[in-house]
């Protein structure tokens, strides 16, 4: 464990270390441009660099890939495309051993437990394996079931996992001492908030208890399904429920051997899913191929002839009270061309760090709500994609300037749309997820704690009272012209300046240092000690010209 953890530990320091010299070190000395040639195919270097340690390693290696191939607001696209591929390529563990575990959990032999149970693994995960079982003929008769699967954990998982968290938690101290990484990211509650999922996925009890709320959400609704569990053959590191398995949601040509049209496969499906966001609150949080599958009904239920059955409950998301009501509002300030609530919306939701300095962040939704606001979904789909995509350029400029990260609740519901709209797209190449989207803005703006005309009531009350207040305003400020006491402060022309004024001296210092070396060595062939003395004293510019811009941001000494 302890080679394991040095070994996260050495790969972090190379590639922090890489990025300090190429980032921060190249761009304070005049090498900007050399450092961002590279960039691309550097970053994307280190990404397959990782990809091949995770592979390796497995355990929760595989997990930070998978994690940091969805943190698109943290991480350059080199990054996240590479790593958006890595699966869980790790070996399967022996049987003895899977069997050892097994039965250690569930207090008795698996001959006991299960009346067969095939050895060969369904499937091999970083952390568990799946493998196809008949329950005992006292448990069938209670349970009604007959055929299972039981996921039983890898052996050891839950060390690797501490050691692995371990590792990331000192990789996150490094990386908040970093003050150009720690004014954009709290990378040490991005690693909580990993930590937290994956500590929750390695709970089956907790998988168990998500399934079971699941199936509450969705007990009246014919189109949605979920295995049955068997609670007598569950624990912490063992869980074992109905097999039903049936046709992927992606196999095309399964869909309509069975009589299934694909793409009412792919409305529905994006009903589902968004059912479960919108109206439920709680929702699957990875609906790729291998968790959903479209089960042919023997006969038609509630005018159906198929239904989804949902698995794998480990990742699931929840629409907290905090980031609905952050959402009504961006809603709200999006229907009224209201910059600056959009931008309350966004802290709200969690998207801004506190120290975010958001007047050109309003300015740019300002300038997007001219042009765009108000528009359909179906016009905006008639826009002219390079106008969209100049927008966008502009608009990334401003954020990248911005601390700003999505929150775990947050992320997850992108995650689920993200897959949703691929698979939709996948069953129908004609689908288009916006006009799915479109009713459910309107249904989330009447449940979330009331309804758009209170809202809309509330602000013209505030925007009364700011009229109301206006006279008086206006008087004082003419009386502060008159008094000559009104001054214009422009934070971002009042940095640039700074900025400016400080580079202009570390030229200078640059250019003293170069005086004073090539005299001390022109001198030093006629009088050595002085020579010796102007080189030495040389060191003092080169220090200020290098380190300035560090010694101005963190401030005067006390």
């Amino acid at each position: 464990m302890r080679a394991r953890s040095r070994r996260i530990l050495r790969f972090a320091a190379r590639y922090l270390a890489q990025t300090w010299w190429f980032e921060l070190f190249l761009p304070r000395i005049g090498l900007a441009r050399v450092a961002a040639r590279g960039r691309s195919a550097r970053l994307q270097r280190i990404a397959q660099h990782f990809h091949v340690l995770a592979v390796e390693l497995g355990g929760l290696m595989i997990k930070v890939g998978q994690f940091m191939s969805s943190r698109l607001d943290v991480l350059p696209p080199e990054i996240t495309k590479e790593l958006e591929g890595l699966q869980d390529e790790v070996p399967a563990v022996p049987f003895p051993a899977i069997r050892a575990l097994a039965e250690a959990e569930l207090g008795v032999t698996l001959e006991r437990a299960f009346s067969y149970i095939d050895p060969t693994p369904l499937a091999a995960a970083s952390l568990g394996q799946v493998h196809r079982a008949r329950l005992s003929e006292m448990d069938a008769a209670e349970t009604g079931l007959l055929d299972v699967v039981v996921k039983i954990q890898r052996p050891g998982i839950g060390m690797i996992v501490d050691v692995d968290l371990s590792a990331l938690r000192r990789v996150a101290g490094w990386l908040s001492r970093v003050r150009l990484v720690a004014d954009r990211v709290d990378v040490p509650a991005l690693v909580e908030e990993f930590a937290f999922t994956s500590l929750e996925e390695i709970d089956y009890l907790h998988e168990a208890a998500g399934a079971e709320r699941f199936d509450q959400s969705f007990a009246a609704d014919p189109r949605v399904s979920v295995p049955e569990l068997v609670w007598e053959r569950t624990t912490r590191r063992v869980l074992t429920l109905q097999d039903v398995t049936a046709i992927k949601i992606n196999d095309v040509d399964g869909l309509r051997a069975a009589g299934i049209d694909p793409s009412q496969v792919a409305n529905d499906f994006a009903a589902v899913m968004f059912d479960q966001l919108f109206v439920h609150g709680y929702f699957h949080a990875d609906p790729h191929p291998g968790n959903i599958f479209v089960t042919p009904l023997a006969g038609a239920v509630g005018g159906r002839t198929w239904k989804f059955t949902f698995v794998d409950f480990g990742m699931m998301g929840e629409v907290p009270d905090v980031l609905r009501q952050g959402l009504r509002k961006l809603l709200i300030a999006a229907a009224s061309r209201d910059g600056k609530g959009m931008v309350d919306g966004i802290r709200q939701v969690g998207v801004l760090l506190p120290t975010a300095d958001t007047a050109e962040l309003e300015r740019a939704m300002t300038k997007l709500f001219a042009r765009f606001g108000g528009m359909g979904f179906a016009e905006l789909q008639e826009v002219d994609p390079r106008e969209f995509r100049a927008f966008a350029v502009e608009f990334a400029d401003v954020v990248r300037s911005l601390p700003f990260q999505l929150p775990e609740n947050f992320l997850l519901i992108v995650r689920a749309m993200s897959l949703t709209s691929g698979m939709c797209s996948s069953l129908d190449p004609a689908f288009n997820i916006w006009n799915a989207v479109e009713p459910y803005s309107a249904q989330l703006i009447r449940t979330e704690g009331g309804n758009l005309v209170q809202a809309f009531a509330r602000q013209a009350v505030s925007v009364a009272g700011i009229v109301a207040r206006l006279p008086q305003r206006l008087d004082n400020l003419a009386t502060q012209i008159d008094e000559g006491r009104v001054s214009v402060q422009s934070p971002r022309l009042e940095r640039r300046l700074v900025s400016i004024e400080r580079t202009g001296r570390q030229i200078i210092s640059a250019i003293l240092f170069g005086a004073l070396l090539v005299g001390g060595i022109l001198l030093r062939t006629q009088d050595v000690v002085f020579g010796t003395v102007l080189i030495v004293v040389s060191a003092l510019p080169l220090l200020h010209a290098l380190f300035a811009g560090v010694i101005s941001r963190r401030g005067p000494l006390p």
